[in-house]
């Protein structure tokens, strides 16, 4: 299961739970080996770890440093092959509806023999949360970007309000990269991680004028 700790992963990791016909063997991250962080949330690594060590379910972790598509892509077939040569032929991603980003994905499994899976592919998303948060998960937002939401959405609770309060155009689920979350209970758990928020950073982006608010996520 690519495993980013949102929430998006989270379900879609829920769904293959309860599906008979998958066992979900291994979660795989990519961390920024330079600060420890997952790559574009910029949750710290050890949360990711206190995630897959409640989940049950081995965490793999894919280490880059330069940040190039190349170095990625890389890395990402390395560890991969690992666990393909443990019998693991599909990954399972928590993409909803970026058309684009699912041809790539299957693209990059297709160079290497496997298969992918997508669980919560094409759900209404509107949907698709309220059933998340029905279901007892809940998640923390904990990147924003700034050119749909303010610094005050950042660090808070993914809730009702939440999801009631956001601009129109912004995906309740934050699938066109509006906002990125951390999960910290729910049904894939065996127990509740307990999280604190930290410092809030602004960070300027270099696509374009526009930036992210991070949220330090740390352990209680």
């Amino acid at each position: 299961m690519a495993w980013s700790g949102g929430k998006d992963s989270a379900y879609a990791l829920y769904q293959l739970m309860k599906n008979e016909l998958y066992e979900p063997r291994f979660l795989l991250s990519t961390i920024n080996g330079n600060n420890h962080r997952l790559s574009m949330h910029g949750v710290r690594e050890e949360l990711i770890e206190a995630q897959a060590e409640s989940i049950r379910i081995g965490l793999r972790k894919v280490y880059v440093y330069e940040g190039t598509n190349e170095e990625y892509e890389n890395s990402m077939q390395k560890e991969l092959l690992k666990v393909k040569a443990n019998g693991v032929g599909t990954v399972a991603f928590g993409d909803i509806f970026l058309e684009d980003l699912k041809a790539y994905r299957e693209e990059q499994m297709r160079k290497i023999g496997m298969d992918c899976l997508f669980p919560i592919w094409k759900r209404d998303t509107h949907q698709l949360v309220r059933n998340f948060i029905r279901e007892g998960f809940k998640t923390l937002t904990c990147c924003v970007n700034d050119a749909f939401l303010d610094q005050s959405r950042c660090g808070i609770l993914m809730d009702e309000k939440f999801i009631a309060d956001l601009p129109a155009g912004v995906d309740p689920c934050g699938e066109n990269g509006e906002f990125h979350s951390f999960c910290f209970e729910g049904p894939i758990f065996k127990k509740k991680l307990s999280i604190i928020t930290g410092e809030k950073v602004f960070r300027k982006s270099d696509m374009n004028s526009n930036g992210f608010w991070f949220c330090d996520l740390l352990k209680k």
